[in-house]
């Protein structure tokens, strides 16, 4: 990892709290990150994200863009550049509560920012990353296989911000940057904040490819019929 990338122990307070050792690039179903909190600074480089994996916690310092439904359809369906350089940034799929402040009404201040689903981008996510550099995509919910391609062979993570803290989240907002599009309204417009320990970010897809809520929904799949196994000879006996 390079100097942008920070890892400590989520399990150890203390500043001498040694990095685990990385798990292997595939991980079987069930297998996770080792319970590390790894603070990214952008821009990400590829090689800052390589050993982080599923399960691990995220939290951003920088900048990151709110880019949500419509940001994503006018770049890929309608070819039409973003006017935000978010190669090796981040993004958040949120639609924000911004307030006008500041006597010239030109300043902003962010109210709230919950993340909104993010497989509704889904359609558009592996051509996205492809095309803009992203390196961290933050959301609600996990995503679906084009997004694990396009984390995979173009290096980047998708994470989970949990939801119902929009105002916990808006706290870690030190300014609203810049704001572009602001034809498509505030829930739309891309945002620019800049931002301090910005999470906790829960790994989802990491680099690799491993997806946590895929993981777990075989893992789940495999527990339930041995429960069900278990239980059906159980209920042979009730009679």
């Amino acid at each position: 990892m390079s100097t942008a990338a920070q890892t400590h122990d989520v399990r150890s307070a203390g500043p001498e709290s040694t990095p685990a050792a990385p798990a292997a690039a595939r991980q079987a179903p069930g297998q996770t990150g080792s319970g590390r909190a790894i603070t990214l600074t952008t821009p990400i480089k590829r090689a800052d994200i390589e050993d982080i994996r599923v399960g691990d916690v995220i939290f951003l310092d920088g900048h990151i863009t709110t880019c949500r439904d419509v940001a994503h359809r006018r770049l890929i369906e309608y070819g039409r550049e973003l006017p935000v350089d978010i190669h090796e940034g981040a993004i958040l799929h949120a639609g924000p509560i911004i307030r006008v402040v500041g006597e010239e009404h030109d300043k902003f201040e962010v109210v709230a920012v919950g993340p909104t689903t993010s497989m509704r981008m889904e359609k558009f996510e592996e051509e996205f990353i492809e095309r803009t550099g992203v390196r961290l995509i933050v959301g609600k919910g996990g995503m679906g296989p084009g997004t694990e391609a396009g984390c995979r062979k173009y290096g980047a993570l998708h994470c989970v911000f949990p939801a119902g803290n929009a105002v916990i989240a808006a706290t870690a907002v030190e300014e609203v940057e810049d704001a572009q599009w602001r034809d498509l309204g505030m829930p739309e417009t891309l945002w620019t904040f800049r931002v301090k320990h910005f999470g906790p970010l829960i790994v989802s897809i990491d680099a690799h490819g491993n997806n946590l809520f895929e993981q777990q929904k075989r893992l789940y799949n495999e527990r339930k019929e041995q429960a069900l196994t278990e239980l059906y000879q159980k209920v042979r006996y009730i009679k």
